[in-house]
């Protein structure tokens, strides 16, 4: 059986743990966690923030059903009043967060959750779950977008994508970062992005003749559709095509909206196609093609010319294949008013709760960003606003068309030389003197407390009498 993509029980047991941990000793207070990323993959200028949506809507639903406490009874690992208390869990906390389609950099939130410890600890997983994933191929999506210029591109990854979800939200992030539709049916219906398919192969096999399998495909379609030519021999492909379209027109119909090429060499495929096509009176048809496409292929198709319409992009994209994770996490900046920071080599991060001031110039290019303290004043636009009050959405999600449109902005925004897919120099990131004393104020805390542990195990009594389990 599959999980329910809000169902509780999707998390990290450790998670669970912990929330008993702090039950047992009555530790509640207001936590805030921010999830980032700390480096950007290998050839990455830039991340597309994605995900918020899903992220809200599980944070709305978030409960334990009576399944799952029966469940988590039956391990053993917790007690009854720790399985009651989640009875009437529900997250009453605050989120802030970048829109989403904001263009972001290493070590900036993409989003904060402040809410009661064991709210903020137990929703980790899933949160970064669906952040990583859609910001992954947005991102993905994003560089696509930039290389196949005015192209059509359309999502074809379902087949191919790391299970259902992976499927549905890989949909929704390419759509945001600018595809123009999916081939993924229950994503039109979900998210309300246009669907675009074509025809398989095994079609073209199942019937005797080429012919006949081109010619039922459009008198199914009265819309029109589009024929996949390559199953045998693309050029002759081309050429039925051409003569369909010419008894069609002869017979008063239409139909044929364009051809797909999904193997071999596709500028010269689509060259020789183009060729054909146009030879034929059939300079109306457009040339789809498809065939584990990524950005660099794309550039390499738009810059040589070939004369393709629309390119369809799935399992490089869907699973961005050439940087398949990003090094991401969730991690607590302040607890009971107190700024935390964790110092470990090579994961240390910055303390406290914060925002990202971004800075534009008179071309309205971006030029820099500065991360600051949440509470202070900063020049620029301010990127996170708070999205959720006691557990309620703000604002209604914003439609994806919107969403689309402003990442367009986002990228004719970015400097040229990180438009590139080739590696550029860094976009600046600056961290304010006030966030540098926190950081600097935080250490010195972290040093003394360092220095009293050392000291309490000199102690005879090193956390005072020994209680008996259940004191």
């Amino acid at each position: 059986m599959q999980p329910d993509r809000q169902d509780a029980l999707l998390t990290d047991l450790y998670e669970l743990t912990m929330m008993q941990a702090c039950f047992r000793s009555g530790m509640d207070g207001t936590a805030a966690f921010e999830f980032f990323v700390r480096k950007l993959p290998p050839k990455r200028n830039f991340l597309v923030a994605a995900g918020l949506e899903p992220v809200l809507d599980y944070l709305r639903d978030l409960h334990f059903s009576e399944t799952d406490l029966e469940w988590l009874s039956s391990t053993g690992l917790f007690s009854r009043e720790f399985i009651a208390s989640l009875r009437e869990l529900r997250f009453t906390g605050e989120v802030w967060a970048v829109p989403e389609g904001t263009l972001i950099f290493p070590d900036q939130p993409l989003l904060r959750i402040v809410a009661p410890l064991r709210q903020a600890q137990l929703v980790e997983s899933r949160v970064i779950n669906l952040l990583h994933y859609s910001t992954l191929c947005a991102s993905k999506a994003a560089r696509c977008v930039l290389a196949a210029g005015c192209k059509h591109l359309v999502d074809f990854g379902l087949r191919r994508a790391h299970g259902a979800e992976a499927g549905m939200l890989s949909a929704r992030a390419s759509y945001l970062a600018g595809f123009a539709a999916t081939a993924t049916t229950l994503a039109g219906r979900r998210y309300g992005i246009p669907v675009s398919g074509t025809m398989a192969h095994s079609f073209v096999q199942a019937h005797e003749h080429e012919a006949e399998a081109f010619l039922s495909m459009v008198e199914s379609s009265p819309a029109g559709t589009t024929l996949l030519i390559d199953t045998y021999d693309t050029a002759n492909g081309a050429r039925q095509v051409v003569e369909l379209a010419r008894w069609l027109q002869r017979s008063g119909r239409g139909g044929i909206n364009a051809v797909r090429i999904d193997s071999g060499d596709l500028a010269a495929q689509a060259r020789m196609v183009r060729e054909l096509l146009d030879s034929g009176g059939c300079s109306n048809v457009k040339i789809v093609v498809s065939g584990n496409l990524d950005e660099y292929q794309l550039q390499n198709l738009v810059e040589s010319g070939a004369p393709i319409d629309s390119f369809g992009v799935g399992t490089r994209m869907n699973t961005s294949a050439d940087a398949p994770y990003l090094d991401c996490a969730y991690k607590l900046v302040e607890y009971a008013g107190q700024a935390r920071r964790k110092t470990s080599a090579g994961k240390a991060l910055l303390p406290g709760r914060k925002q990202v001031w971004r800075q534009f110039d008179q071309h309205h290019a971006m030029r820099e960003d500065i991360l600051a303290l949440h509470d202070e004043p900063g020049v620029g636009t301010p990127l996170l606003e708070m999205v959720m009050h006691d557990g309620a959405a703000l604002l209604p999600n914003p439609p994806l068309t919107q969403i689309q449109a402003y990442v367009r902005g986002q990228l004719q925004s970015l400097p040229a030389a990180l438009r590139s897919l080739a590696p550029s120099a860094p976009y600046p990131v600056s961290v304010s003197a006030k966030l540098d004393a926190l950081t600097a104020e935080v250490d010195r805390r972290l040093q003394a407390r360092a220095q009293e542990d050392q000291a309490r195990w000199s102690q005879p009594e090193p956390f005072g009498p020994v209680r008996a389990p259940g004191e």
